[in-house]
C-alpha cells in the first residue's frame, strides 16, 4: 500500500470504534504519564494519517473482525474528512508529547482532555469535529475543488 492512501469511502461504525481507543489511550495518558501510552496514541495517528485505518492494528482488528463478530453493519461515511481529523489527532498527540517531554504538565494535560473530548464526541455520539471542520474549510475553498468533488461522488457501495 502506498504512503499517504486513505480510502475514499470508510465505515463510519469502525472510525466510531477505533475512536474509543483514542479516548481510552488518551484518559490512560493523563492519569498516568508516560511515554509509551503516549507513543501508541501517536502511531496510531500516524499509521491512519499515512496509510489508512487498514494498517492501525486495532483499527484492522475492528474492521476485520470485532465489527462482523458483533454483528455491525457498514455504515459509509466519506474519507477525506476522516483523514482530515486523523491529521488534527495527529497534531493534539505531537504537541501532547511535546509538552510532557520539557515538563509543561498542566499543558500536557489540557491538551490530551481536549483531544479525548472530541474523540468521545466521535465515539459516543457521532459528531466528528474533524468532519465539520473540513466541511467549513470546503465551504470557504481553503480544501480544494478536486476534493470537494471526490467527497460529492462518492460511491457508497460496499
Amino acid at each position: 500500500m502506498k504512503l499517504g492512501y486513505y480510502p475514499d469511502v470508510v465505515n463510519e461504525n469502525v472510525t466510531r470504534i477505533v475512536a474509543s481507543t483514542v479516548v481510552f489511550l488518551g484518559v490512560l495518558s493523563i492519569l498516568f504519564p508516560n511515554y509509551v501510552v503516549l507513543g501508541l496514541l501517536l502511531l496510531g495517528f500516524i499509521l491512519r494519517l499515512s496509510y489508512g485505518p487498514k494498517w492501525e492494528p486495532f483499527a484492522f482488528f475492528t474492521s476485520k473482525y470485532l465489527v462482523p463478530w458483533l454483528g455491525i453493519s457498514f455504515v459509509p461515511s466519506a474519507g477525506p474528512p476522516k483523514r482530515f481529523a486523523q491529521l488534527i489527532g495527529f497534531s493534539f498527540s505531537l504537541v501532547a508529547i511535546l509538552l510532557y517531554a520539557n515538563g509543561y504538565l498542566l499543558a500536557y494535560q489540557i491538551t490530551l482532555a481536549t483531544l479525548v473530548f472530541f474523540a468521545s464526541l466521535e465515539s459516543f455520539l457521532g459528531w466528528c469535529a474533524g468532519c465539520f471542520m473540513f466541511g467549513l474549510l470546503m465551504k470557504i475553498g481553503v480544501i480544494p475543488e478536486e476534493v470537494c468533488e471526490r467527497c460529492n461522488n462518492l460511491n457508497f457501495n460496499k
